[in-house]
């Protein structure tokens, strides 16, 4: 039988809860801040393998990772280059998934990744301390697959059910659209999904066009910056999205649709 915990009313008891449930190979629904992701530990393979089994996923999406700080992915990857490091300083807590090569020798099963991983870290609080006590979680959205993404509870409960061990009910999610994501496993800079922020402009970080700096000034409202590929448009890099390697969104972030980041084949990642 499966809990609700509330994450509103006792942060610290809904994330203990939560931790103890992943740390015992349990499936927990988290809250990021795009819509409710499913999250297992990445590192524990019978509890990525749950994941699949509840939302019916095909192994050929692979899991999307949440991490809770740029630090972190480190650890994921052999060497952070400094695309990705532009890209984590101008967005990361934030809505962009970013697909890299994976380190060699981690043992996990995330699916049929190819030796990528898709890395995402969530603007959520409650999603960061439940990672830091765990680890790194392989967060994906918390829906069936091919279904509308989750943006309060009781909706993930509806699809999940008791194949979750712990829902952390943080409140409904304002934002619904999925977490952008970019490939940096090829030569170039690839958007792969347009999702909630904007393609061109991430590519303009990424070269070095703009910095982290213009990037919040363009949040805050003090710059203007014109967003030729609105969110719910094509992704900006018009090649098709080979869905062996990303899935639709999560995050969940991605983790959003993930994830907090999956894949746009799918379309059901955070």
């Amino acid at each position: 039988m499966s809990e609700v915990v509330d994450a509103t009313a006792d942060r610290e008891g809904a994330v203990a809860r939560a931790v103890d449930a992943l740390r015992q190979g349990e499936l927990v629904v988290l809250p990021t801040d795009t819509v409710y992701g499913v999250a297992a530990d990445a590192f524990n393979p019978a509890a990525t393998a749950k994941v699949f089994e509840a939302k019916r996923r095909s192994r050929r999406f692979p899991l999307p990772v949440l991490v809770r700080s740029p630090k972190q992915l480190l650890g994921l990857m052999t060497s952070i280059p400094e695309q990705v490091e532009r890209l984590m300083a101008a967005y990361w807590p934030g809505a962009l998934t970013i697909l890299v090569p994976a380190e060699p020798s981690l043992t996990w099963d995330l699916g049929e990744n190819e030796g990528s991983v898709a890395v995402r870290m969530p603007f959520d609080d409650v999603t960061l301390d439940i990672i830091r006590a765990v680890g790194p979680l392989a967060v994906t959205s918390a829906n069936l697959s091919g279904q509308p993404p989750s943006t309060d509870v009781e909706a993930a409960r509806r699809h999940l059910e008791d194949r979750v061990a712990v829902y952390v009910d943080g409140g409904p999610r304002r934002h619904q659209r999925p977490s952008t994501i970019v490939d940096l496993t090829r030569p170039g800079v690839h958007v792969i999904r347009a999702g909630s922020i904007s393609g061109d402009q991430v590519l303009a970080v990424a070269r070095g066009e703009l910095d982290a700096a213009d990037v919040a000034a363009a949040e805050a409202g003090e710059e203007d910056w014109p967003d030729a590929t609105p969110v719910d448009a094509t992704p900006v890099d018009a090649t098709p999205v080979d869905a062996t390697r990303v899935d639709a969104a999560p995050a969940a972030d991605d983790d959003e649709d993930e994830d907090e980041d999956d894949r746009p084949a799918e379309g059901d990642d955070s």
